[in-house]
């Protein structure tokens, strides 16, 4: 393969990756909002301030949209602002790092349902031994707050209908797609920020944070989202997410200095072996699989 177009083919993945780097490093700050406006105030601020930078960025209002194509951009922003705020909701009450485990069964059962090789079974049952090693099975395991546990667990199911509703927009601009949704994403999530945190809301040193939290946690990876829903099957778009935990467990380490044992690093290790693998063989069978878009 020629050096432009093996460049091409891995850029998907590099978007993917830097969404999910900057997505943990956006969340590792959010959770310094929750004694000020509660999580559902930074989920608000989360969405509503990506949505005013990516309108102000791409202007969709330049471009004639269609009834059907308007609808799905709407269902696609419905289901990433109910996915925003069941994950929030969830990390008041359970470790982050347990939280993104549990969402990520919605992309992890997605990536099952397109399996059909031996090889490809092989790589998501690596993850899934990976986030398995991932889970704090010690003591804080043992009295998980319910609550939050069935929050996760409905941002793992908006998780898989983000995807399958990202793909629905893969004909169109990604960045005024990703504007639409945003703001659809804000109009659903700001009357939980407004009721539960008021006029905390109105604090400029908070709206300084929010915005950072905006910036970081959402309207970078979710633009880098959909330059990788362009190129990569929903199999392999499913398994490479397994990086994310691993990622967040890294962010940890260097951020907040959340020192690993050596079964995480081994559980690091397995997710992106799985992750590579998957990258790998696409590649190898990109002609047989359709990509994520279609």
């Amino acid at each position: 393969m020629p050096q432009a177009a093996r460049l091409r083919a891995l850029t998907p993945y590099a978007a993917l990756l830097g969404a999910m780097v900057s997505l943990c490093i956006g969340t590792s700050f959010a959770k310094s909002l929750f004694p000020l406006v509660g999580a559902q105030g930074t989920s608000a601020y989360r969405v509503g301030f990506s949505a005013l930078i990516l309108l102000v960025v791409w202007r969709p209002w330049r471009t004639r949209w269609a009834g059907p194509d308007l609808r799905a951009v709407a269902t696609y922003g419905a289901v990433m602002g109910a996915m925003n705020l069941c994950f929030y909701m969830s990390l008041r009450t359970i470790p982050m790092g347990l939280a993104i485990a549990i969402e990520f069964t919605g992309p992890l059962s997605l990536a099952m349902l397109h399996a059909r090789k031996p090889s490809h079974f092989a790589w998501i049952g690596l993850a899934v031994v990976g986030l398995a090693l991932l889970l704090p099975l010690g003591d804080a395991s043992l009295n998980l707050d319910p609550a939050g546990v069935a929050f996760a667990a409905a941002a793992a199911v908006f998780w898989a209908l983000y995807i399958v509703a990202g793909q629905r927009t893969g004909h169109l601009h990604g960045g005024q797609s990703v504007a639409l949704g945003m703001t659809t994403a804000a109009l659903v999530v700001a009357p939980f920020g407004i009721v539960a945190a008021g006029t905390k809301l109105m604090d400029p040193m908070v709206l300084g944070l929010g915005l950072v939290v905006a910036v970081v946690s959402s309207a970078i990876p979710y633009s880098l989202e959909m330059v990788a829903m362009r190129g990569i099957s929903k199999r392999s778009f499913g398994v490479t997410l397994s990086l994310e935990p691993a990622v967040g467990a890294l962010a940890g380490l260097l951020l907040l200095g959340e020192h690993l044992v050596p079964r995480q690093w081994l559980a690091i290790a397995f997710v992106i072996a799985a992750s590579v693998g998957t990258a790998l063989s696409d590649q190898a069978g990109r002609r047989q699989e359709a990509p994520l878009h279609d």
